[in-house]
């Protein structure tokens, strides 16, 4: 069955949606998750959330689950019946994202002996002032590209005696991915705006009603 996450891609409409409104909405990720001009963790949350209401808006939210259980590590959202992992990258190159996220070393490596791609990725790369993208790279291309160059060659562990933060996808294995004739990509120029924010008007709104 094709992946119904793909129509994202085709409706011209919601791409130029996309285009111009998703540097706004991470923009507004970015301070509303700032303390002292240093963007906190919870950003990353926050920018699932925006990825998450696309999908609602796209598809309606009786197609779309989001109360996964902690045991689904990889899986973020469930698209009708296809497990979807939302994934953001900052830069222009493709190093850094994570597969799933630990302290512990060993559950690191256990990760890595006994992973196999079985979710589709929806990846963000954020780059400001220059051009980034959104890329949908189903489960299929990501098989493809570990069966080609193998888990040591595709998931790359925390060196050790560092802060361990989990396994991520290497360099190597995701540009692969995001140049697979099965993934698809919005390029995007990402823009910022004088955006006039302040993190704290809707609390402080819902303190003032009666």
């Amino acid at each position: 069955m094709p992946s119904r996450s793909t129509e994202l891609f085709d409706d011209e409409k919601l791409v130029n949606r996309i285009k111009t409104r998703l540097p706004h909405l991470f923009q507004l990720a970015e301070l509303e998750s700032s303390r002292a001009g240093k963007i906190g963790m919870e950003v990353g949350s926050l920018r699932e959330r925006i990825i998450v209401a696309l999908l609602i808006y796209k598809f309606g939210e009786a197609n779309l689950e989001i109360e996964i259980p902690i045991t689904e590590p990889e899986v973020d959202a469930i698209l009708f019946s296809e497990p979807i992992s939302i994934k953001t990258i900052t830069g222009k190159g493709f190093g850094g994202v994570k597969l799933i996220w630990t302290v512990d070393a060993k559950k690191a490596r256990e990760f890595r002996e006994n992973y196999y791609p079985r979710c589709s990725i929806l990846l963000i790369q954020i780059n400001w002032g220059g051009i980034g993208g959104l890329y949908h790279i189903p489960s299929e291309a990501q098989k493809k590209v570990f069966d080609r160059i193998g888990r040591e060659r595709y998931i790359k562990l925390p060196k050790p005696g560092t802060n361990p933060r989990g396994a991520e996808i290497t360099n190597e294995a995701l540009s692969s991915l995001v140049k697979s004739e099965l993934s698809k990509t919005i390029k995007i120029f990402w823009k910022k705006t004088n955006a006039d924010y302040d993190p704290y008007k809707r609390w402080v709104d819902y303190w003032r009603e009666d």
